[in-house]
């Protein structure tokens, strides 16, 4: 039987989830309802991640977290990606938020994201608080961990909290980094194009790229604010992932999911190219071999191989042939 290229082309440690290119975040109960809806209708192209943070009206913390749980936990969580934000570290909810969804929804949950991470520390601090709620809740499983960089510390041990073992992605908060800076950064490194040229907001993005791919996890991009001009959300999609290297983006509205998984998903062409290098490939038990007067071996055939895993999992249709070769034993993308 012919080597599957997961196991001809990668070592254990070069693993990395593939996670779903966008992550649509809602804290309302009508909406994390209609964006749960969604999700069970187009397949688990996007995740959802339901908020405790800034959906929660002051006062009302517990409650919300309850509700949170009580969703996540519910048949609305169709395809198992659905994740929570909590309050940070340092606020009073946090500890409450934690223990409250994983005592009712630990089983359920796809991540919970930890926003303003302010260092290394920080972060090793909320990942041990969760995995004690597991445990004190009677969870055999490992939960993963999101982290959201948006302070000036978060991005200073940006490399330390990438490399965490126990930390799966790193989302750039792009509206509270440009809010810390005092006014030195302009309202317009907050927009959707201003965003991709102040030099201290595209070093921000790059460092927190470079060290998730530095230690296979998944960088996430931050949000564009003008949500209903579409135009401008899937242009700075593609910037983010074709320039900057990000493989998942946060939707902050409905309308905003479908653009992102487009934009970040590979061309048919890329995706026609992927798959007649990697037949060819494993036919050649993944030696060297020329496609069209060029030269591949493994290192572009690890290239493709993430061409045509981002091709299934954003929802593209792939010849019955590819799905039964690569793709036997692993579920489908999309409904």
């Amino acid at each position: 039987m012919a080597l599957h290229p997961r196991l001809a082309l990668f070592d254990a440690h070069e693993s990395a989830p593939a996670l779903p290119v966008c992550d649509h975040y809602c804290g309302v109960e009508a909406r994390m309802r209609k964006s749960l809806q969604l999700q069970a209708e187009l397949g688990p192209i996007f995740d959802v991640t339901l908020d405790c943070e800034d959906g929660a009206p002051v006062g009302g913390e517990t409650d919300h977290a309850q509700l949170v749980a009580e969703m996540a936990s519910s048949a609305l969580n169709l395809h198992g990606r659905v994740g929570a934000r909590v309050h940070p570290v340092d606020h009073p909810s946090f500890d409450a938020d934690v223990a409250t969804l994983v005592k009712h929804a630990g089983q359920q949950l796809a991540y919970l994201m930890v926003p303003k991470i302010e260092s290394f520390d920080q972060a090793q601090t909320a990942v041990a608080a969760i995995d004690r709620a597991m445990v004190e809740h009677g969870h055999k499983r490992v939960l993963p961990v999101h982290v959201l960089i948006e302070t000036h510390g978060g991005l200073r041990d940006v490399q330390r909290i990438a490399a965490h073992p126990r930390i799966e992605s790193l989302s750039f908060g792009l509206m509270d980094f440009v809010s810390a800076h005092r006014g030195a950064i302009p309202q317009a490194g907050m927009s959707a194009h201003g965003q991709f040229e102040h030099p201290l907001v595209l070093r921000a993005k790059l460092e927190i790229s470079a060290a998730c791919h530095a230690y296979n996890k998944t960088p996430s991009h931050c949000v564009v604010t003008e949500f209903k001009k579409l135009d401008l959300l899937r242009d700075a999609a593609k910037k983010a992932s074709r320039q900057l290297g990000y493989l998942r983006m946060w939707s902050i509205h409905p309308d905003q999911i479908l653009p992102i998984v487009e934009s970040f998903a590979p061309t048919v062409a890329e995706t026609d190219q992927a798959i007649e290098i990697l037949m060819a490939a494993q036919a050649a038990d993944w030696a060297p071999i020329s496609h069209h007067q060029t030269l591949h071996d493994r290192a572009s055939f690890r290239y493709f191989w993430h061409v045509l895993e981002r091709a299934r999992q954003t929802g593209q249709a792939l010849p019955a042939q590819v799905e039964e070769v690569f793709f036997a034993d692993t579920p489908g993308a999309a409904a």
